[in-house]
């Protein structure tokens, strides 16, 4: 590497020999003497005075992010940004960094052949005990380490408390398991080797008073076999790679975005255990960004709601009954499955309700289709204008289609309509490809053994009765009549 623009001193070696000369072995966490390394303190270290005491009210599990990637790859900016736009939430930040190791006597003699990008250099355990608080719901100290002394500060700690998100960030973060399993979401910040030593030697001269001969010794000695051998490899267990860090806007808003839905969710689902959501994705939330979007044509509309509507048929026929079955294979062997159920039919709710048949049909070879018709009126959808249902739909499980599942009134009718017909409550599942929490909350609590299951649930309904953010009018998008 090259650098420029700068006339370093006569007596200063060459960049060339230092980063030669540094480069050979490298040290772990230097522990020269196991015996004299100073105890680990006690777990209550970390718990506050009254973090322990009795709490009968259950809590809401907080939503762990993990933020990985190499030095001055941009982690911290990319935290900032995420902590910035989840503004309507609680959020706090653990840095890895807080948890060194503080030197014995001997390694501090030694100080500078220690390496701190070695997994030996944390107290891995002591972070584990500090994240299973938090999500316990009980608020924690977290030590402050002096990085001139190279101990834990002993006048002084950070509290920390219960969030609704706890974001994780440390070069090596995702090396051990038990702290990856913590996580709901691991993010690995991926920055060109060489912008981030440039970036490093910016911040160590600046920012530390360093001279570039010993940053370049430290980066080549430690620092680059270190991300070689522990950070790198730890990329693989990432659920999300942000290339350029914190350049790199687009990702971090659809990160933000899917920590948005996942929030929003927690509590309905865990409120309604019969309302089922489709797990997002990055797949799941472009198509759901196509169909939202005002300038999509009806053809890219139409394509990706009956992308996503096949899932959510899929995920429905999950929830209907089965029976165990045994096959015998091309070769010979034996194969225990299950068998579908034999007694479905679906009902559609006209016209939107109608979009959703096809994927019906993909799914469920030969499946008898049901029309209800029901007056919409604002808020007060109960008329009902038609029905055509088959005569023996008290004997079968129901798959009720609807897109969108706004106020609920009108879903109610048709479910009102299902069980004077025979069919148990518990036989229905209400498909839906978006729904408002109004509609959840009215259908739920009328029928509570019926299933919901969706895509996205939104944020609201407006002054209109509109779901928002929305879709639009989805009968009049997928139809084309909106012209």
């Amino acid at each position: 590497m090259t650098v420029d623009g700068h006339k370093m001193a006569e007596d200063s070696k060459s960049i060339d020999y230092v980063m030669e000369a540094a480069s050979g072995p490298h040290f772990s966490g230097l522990r020269i003497s196991p015996a004299a390394s100073p105890p680990s303190l006690p777990s209550s270290t970390y718990a506050t005075p009254d973090s322990h005491s009795a709490d009968s009210t259950p809590h809401k599990q907080p939503f762990v992010i993990g933020v990985s990637g190499g030095t001055a790859s941009g982690k911290t900016t990319v935290c900032d940004m995420i902590i910035q736009q989840l503004h309507d939430h609680r959020v706090v930040l653990v840095n890895q960094d807080s948890f060194y190791r503080g030197l014995t006597q001997e390694e501090l003699k030694r100080v500078h052949e220690y390496n701190f990008d070695h997994p030996d250099a944390f107290d891995t355990e002591q972070l584990l005990e500090c994240v299973e608080t938090l999500k316990n719901g009980q608020p924690v100290h977290v030590p402050i380490y002096d990085f001139k002394t190279h101990q834990r500060r002993s006048d002084s700690f950070r509290q920390v408390n219960a969030s609704d998100v706890i974001i994780l960030e440390g070069i090596l973060i995702f090396h051990d398991q038990k702290v990856r399993n913590l996580m709901n979401m691991k993010i690995f910040v991926d920055t060109d080797a060489d912008v981030r030593l440039a970036r490093r030697i910016r911040r160590d001269t600046v920012q530390r008073g360093r001279d570039i001969d010993s940053v370049l010794e430290q980066y080549a000695k430690f620092v680059k076999p270190a991300f070689d051998d522990f950070v790198l490899p730890s990329k693989k267990y990432a659920d999300v790679i942000i290339p350029r860090g914190g350049d790199n806007h687009v990702a971090v808003d659809l990160i933000v975005q899917h920590i948005h839905t996942k929030l929003g969710l927690h509590d309905l689902c865990k409120i309604y255990p019969n309302v089922y959501v489709i797990q997002s994705t990055f797949q799941i939330r472009g198509m759901h960004t196509l169909i939202r979007d005002r300038d999509t044509s009806k053809h890219d509309f139409v394509f990706y709601s009956d992308r996503l509507i096949r899932l959510i048929v899929e995920l429905g026929l999950g929830h209907l009954p089965f029976t165990e079955k045994q096959v015998i294979t091309p070769t010979g062997s034996v194969y225990s499955g299950v068998d579908f159920c034999k007694k479905l039919c679906g009902v559609s709710i006209v016209r939107s309700g109608e979009s959703m048949e096809n994927a019906l049909r993909a799914c469920c070879k030969g499946i008898k289709i049901g029309k209800i018709l029901i007056h919409r009126d604002g808020d007060n959808g109960k008329q009902l204008i038609y029905e055509k249902l088959p005569k023996d739909i008290c004997e079968r499980h129901v798959l009720l289609l609807d897109p969108v599942l706004a106020t609920g009134n009108s879903a109610n009718q048709a479910i009102d309509l299902l069980i004077q017909k025979g069919v148990p409550e518990s036989h229905i599942i209400f498909l839906n490809l978006i729904s408002a929490p109004e509609g959840i909350h009215c259908v739920c609590k009328r029928f509570p053994t019926l299933k919901i299951v969706t895509s996205e649930i939104d944020v609201a309904l407006n002054e209109e009765f509109r779901v928002i953010p929305g879709l639009g009018e989805f009968g009049d998008r997928y139809f084309g009549t909106d012209d």
